[in-house]
Formats: structure tokens, C-alpha cells, sequence
């Protein structure tokens, strides 16, 4: 059994954790606003450069102009996973998630004979998915000192997986991030970047049909400019997406952290107070019996 002073020590450490706890939530609660919004502005911009891809792509069809980017290589031998973690831990089982989706999607790869490569993009997604498939990862990408996420940075990530894709490292392109419903709940996805999988085109919600576009110079020179914008713009969403639910997730696993610790406290308290309390009968005990003996 643990001494007074041991009991005394441990909820005094306790008592300071908990203050920690605190203050990263409210920290994380600060954060996600901002975060949450920047989410949510991504979202219309992204899908409608979705909307505008599918209509061009559909102008094109298959031709044999349409870039290499969107129509692929004819193979699907080579597989680069595009792995978006965050940078740090104490946010729950959100990098875990996202760690397992792409773990899961490289094992059933390799089961058929496919070739993987990892590109991980966060320290957490590369720590975890290094212990298994160490060999497979061909590049880590650190954004540790980026205090806010730009598009330049999602624009630095796209390019070099572009440069890849020129060099023939790979056939099949496809990015894992989670995506921000609300604080208790992120959705780990997997999207394909390359070949670009466009969306189907909308119609008017009246049911009338789709606007015809003429295009200039033409539509395939069009794509060759949008398919590379819309990867880093895909990217740059996941960043924010992941962003948010970090937060959000961290202000969720900090608050169960700190009624945790409210807990333990308390039963350490009523551990303390019973031991010191048998300690003074004791006490008193000894005295009496010590005086009845006189």
C-alpha cells in the first residue's frame, strides 16, 4: 500500500496534468475554428473544379490528345500511395485511422501482385506505416515548421508527384487524408489523384440540359493547365481537411483526458483520506492502550 506521501505526490502530478489537459483543449478549441472554416471554404472551390474538369474531360472523350495526367499510362502495375498525417500525436485515433486505411489498401495491392510505393506526408503517418513497410516508402515530406497550411505548400507536394509521374515511378496515384464532419467524427478517404478521375458533369437542377462550351486554344491544351492545378488543389483540401479534424480530434481526446484525471483524483483523494484516517486510530489506539497500562 502507498504511503501518505507517495498518495500526496501523485495527486499533486495528476492535478498538473490535468491543467495541461486543460489547456490543450482549449488550446485545440481556439484552433478549430479557423481550421473548420478554412475546411469548409475549400470544399466549393474543390468541387467546383471537379464540376469544370468533367466537362472538359467530356469534350475530349478519348482522344488521343488528352494528357497523360487524366487518360494514365494503359497500366496499373505501380501504385503510389500519397499518405497526409499530422505532425503530432495527443489527437486520438485520428493519424491511426488514416495509417490504417493506407496500410489496408497497400496490403490488398501487394496481395495482387501490384508494386507499392509511399509517399507520406506528417511524421506520425510515416512512423506508423514505417514499421511494416519501411522499404516501400520513397519520400517523406515534413511540414513540422509550417505554422499555417498554404497552397503553396499542397502546390510543392503536387508538383513532385507530377515529377514522378513523368519519370514513370508510378501508374496509379492515390491520396489518403480523413475528412472533417464535426469534433467527435472524421472520415479517413481515399482519393485517386492520377489518372484523374473526374466527376461526372452536373446538370441545371431544373433538368434542363448541360451548356455547350467552345473552347480556346482547345480543350485538351485546357486540361494540360487543369488537371495539374486541380491535384494541388485536391492536396491543399486534404491539408485543411486534415487540419480540422486534428483539431478536432484533439479537443475531443483532451477532454476526455482531463474528466479522466478528474477522476483519478478523486478516488486518489478518498485513498488518502481513508489511509490518513486509519492512521489517526491507530494513533489514537496506541495512546490509549499506552495509558491504560500506567
Amino acid at each position: 500500500m502507498p504511503s501518505l506521501k507517495d498518495l500526496k505526490n501523485r495527486i499533486a502530478s495528476v492535478k498538473a496534468t490535468q491543467k495541461i489537459t486543460k489547456a490543450m483543449k482549449m488550446v485545440a478549441a481556439a484552433k478549430l475554428r479557423r481550421a473548420q472554416e478554412a475546411a469548409e471554404a475549400a470544399r466549393p472551390y474543390s468541387q467546383r473544379m471537379g464540376a469544370v474538369l468533367a466537362n472538359i474531360a467530356q469534350a475530349v472523350g478519348a482522344d488521343d490528345s488528352a494528357p497523360r495526367l487524366m487518360t494514365g499510362t494503359g497500366n496499373d502495375k505501380v501504385h503510389l500511395l500519397v499518405v497526409c498525417t499530422a505532425e503530432r500525436g495527443l489527437c486520438g485515433g485520428f493519424n491511426s485511422q488514416i495509417s490504417r486505411l493506407a496500410r489496408d489498401h497497400a496490403r490488398k495491392l501487394l496481395a495482387e501482385g501490384k508494386t507499392v510505393k509511399i509517399l507520406t506526408v506528417g511524421k506520425k503517418g510515416f512512423d506508423s506505416l514505417r514499421r511494416e513497410f519501411a522499404s516501400l516508402i520513397i519520400e517523406r515530406m515534413d511540414l513540422r515548421d509550417v505554422k499555417r497550411i498554404g497552397f503553396e505548400n499542397a502546390d510543392a507536394i503536387g508538383r513532385r508527384v507530377i515529377a514522378l509521374f513523368n519519370q514513370g515511378e508510378f501508374d496509379v496515384c492515390t491520396l489518403f487524408y480523413s475528412e472533417f464532419k464535426s469534433v467527435i467524427s472524421q472520415v479517413p478517404t481515399a482519393l485517386q489523384l492520377i489518372p484523374a478521375a473526374a466527376p461526372a458533369a452536373t446538370t441545371a437542377s431544373s433538368g434542363a440540359a448541360a451548356a455547350v462550351y467552345e473552347y480556346e486554344p482547345d480543350a485538351a491544351a485546357i486540361l494540360s493547365d487543369l488537371i495539374p492545378r486541380n491535384i494541388s488543389v485536391q492536396i491543399f483540401r486534404a491539408l485543411l481537411e486534415n487540419v480540422a479534424g486534428e483539431m478536432g480530434a484533439k479537443m475531443s481526446a483532451m477532454d476526455n483526458a482531463t474528466r479522466n484525471a478528474g477522476e483519478m483524483i478523486n478516488k486518489l483523494t478518498l485513498s488518502y483520506n481513508r489511509q490518513r484516517q486509519a492512521q489517526i486510530t491507530k494513533e489514537l489506539i496506541e495512546i490509549i492502550s499506552g495509558a491504560e497500562a500506567l
